[in-house]
């Protein structure tokens, strides 16, 4: 997934009007991963990285860009990495603007964050100005009901996920799944039999509850892991 994630950071700095250095390839980033991630043994992690503007007397368009970045080692990436307990929070919604779909410093998410620990939540469903579902705090949040999996859209507020959109073309190419993107309710949510968060940032969640209701992860447990046994 080495060209995916580096053509979403790419558009990514883009739409921040980030003054993006030439030497920002991807033969760059996979050569500084080699070195500082790979080399020292670590096998299996999330890579966060943070491009920013340098604080400079230039004018914002020219000032001067740098990254900052840290690795969370884990298990294993692909596989479910345990499960989270959700609830709807109507104080706040996110914006549905081209911005909405990378992760970027967010006032909503740390109001959300805050309201989740205060709550004893490990996350919380966020909606966008029109009552729909837009994502969670970390990630996309996929409702499997029946044979098929709705995903929010983006227009809608949800994150753009090369690990998401990696997992849901696998589904569609062996056809495991109908794949519907969709305006969803919050109501909906309620409906599904199963829900899976997928997070650039946290990896693979099932999620078990939401409210009063539990979810299984039988379905998603075997698809995920049908994925990671088959991912290159």
């Amino acid at each position: 997934m080495a060209e995916e994630s580096y053509f979403f950071l790419m558009a990514s700095m883009r739409k921040m009007r980030l003054n993006i250095p030439l030497t920002y390839t991807l033969e760059f980033f996979q050569e500084l991963f080699q070195n500082e991630v790979l080399s020292k043994g670590v096998q299996n992690g999330i890579v966060q990285l943070m491009a920013y503007r340098k604080q400079d007397d230039k004018p914002l368009a020219k000032s001067e860009t740098a990254f900052f970045f840290e690795v969370d080692e884990t298990e294993d990436v692909l596989r479910i990495q345990g499960n989270v307990e959700l609830d709807l929070i109507k104080e706040i919604n996110v914006n549905a603007n081209l911005l909405s779909n990378i992760r970027v410093h967010s006032p909503e998410n740390i109001y959300a964050q805050i309201y989740a620990r205060e709550n004893d939540l490990d996350d919380v469903i966020l909606l966008n100005p029109n009552k729909k579902i837009a994502r969670s705090i970390f990630g996309n949040l996929l409702f499997l009901q029946d044979n098929v999996i709705k995903i929010p859209k983006q227009t809608e507020g949800a994150y753009i996920s090369p690990l998401m959109e990696n997992f849901v073309t696998f589904i569609h190419k062996n056809k495991l799944a109908e794949i519907e993107e969709a305006e969803i309710i919050a109501f909906e949510s309620q409906k599904a039999e199963e829900i899976l968060r997928i997070s650039d940032e946290k990896g693979v969640h099932s999620v078990s509850k939401i409210r009063n209701k539990t979810f299984e992860n039988t379905r998603f447990s075997e698809m995920v892991q049908t994925w990671a046994e088959n991912f290159i």
